[in-house]
């Protein structure tokens, strides 16, 4: 049987079938591709730091693209404005979030968790600084940090009257003016004042879906690949049988 398929004929056919072959194994690992949602993977841009401006808008909720987005803005922080929320986990355990109100130099709103404390004691010891002794001189300072969606408040909240959820809805009823609203998210700060440590806050995890039809779409080039090469042995088997009966009617075909 391979002195046939050692024939020019048959060498030709050989390389069709595996051209044709080629051709669906790159067609499968497209479709393969392809399964992951969208068609492709989007790196994640979350560590290029934008301008807040550019990603979100006052008075509008965040877009879930926008969400763990390294930003920076410029902003006045609000003297009195200082909350400070409980039960809130770090590196070191769990402990106490400063947040502030920024407003920008428009008059929108924008929460600013500016640091982690481990005691109520520190935490109102960095707020009595931030008094004291601003960031920077007004009108406005810089600010760079990462933008989360706003938390829902917590009923627990209520209860034992201690705050533990970062819940924008419910920062705007404690500050004293929102002259242009509020941003619909808070910013992490990456540089925390003195006095506090600085908030851990990774990049976001991108999770990405399988689309189990483009997979069996791709099983399925696979399966065609191989059925073109076992097309071609098919056929030279079938010629070195009619050849084989040709000189021996009653030898058996093995």
């Amino acid at each position: 049987m391979w002195q046939i398929a050692r024939r020019p004929r048959w060498i030709g056919a050989l390389i069709l079938a595996l051209a044709i072959a080629s051709s669906f194994a790159a067609l499968g690992q497209w479709q393969l591709s392809r399964s992951l949602e969208g068609g492709e993977i989007t790196e994640q841009q979350s560590e290029t730091v934008v301008a807040l401006d550019s990603v979100a808008t006052a008075q509008e909720p965040l877009a879930s693209v926008t969400t763990g987005q390294s930003v920076s803005f410029t902003a006045e922080l609000v003297p009195g404005d200082y909350v400070v929320l409980a039960e809130r986990r770090n590196t070191a355990g769990m402990g106490y979030w400063v947040v502030g109100h920024g407003q920008e130099p428009s008059g929108a709103s924008i929460a600013i968790a500016l640091g982690w404390a481990s005691s109520t004691d520190a935490a109102a010891s960095a707020i009595a600084q931030l008094e004291a002794s601003p960031p920077a001189s007004p009108p406005a300072s810089s600010f760079s940090g990462r933008l989360l969606p706003t938390e829902s408040p917590q009923v627990s909240d209520f209860e034992s009257g201690v705050r533990s959820a970062l819940a924008v809805s419910e920062l705007v009823n404690l500050w004293q003016e929102v002259p242009a609203g509020t941003y619909g998210g808070y910013v992490v700060s990456f540089d925390p004042p003195a006095g506090l440590e600085a908030i851990d806050s990774p990049p976001p995890i991108t999770e990405v879906s399988l689309n189990l039809l483009n997979v069996f779409y791709a099983v399925e080039w696979v399966v065609f690949a191989g059925f073109a090469v076992f097309l071609w042995y098919r056929l030279v088997r079938d010629v070195w049988e009619e050849e084989r009966e040709g000189v021996e009617p009653n030898a058996a075909v093995d």
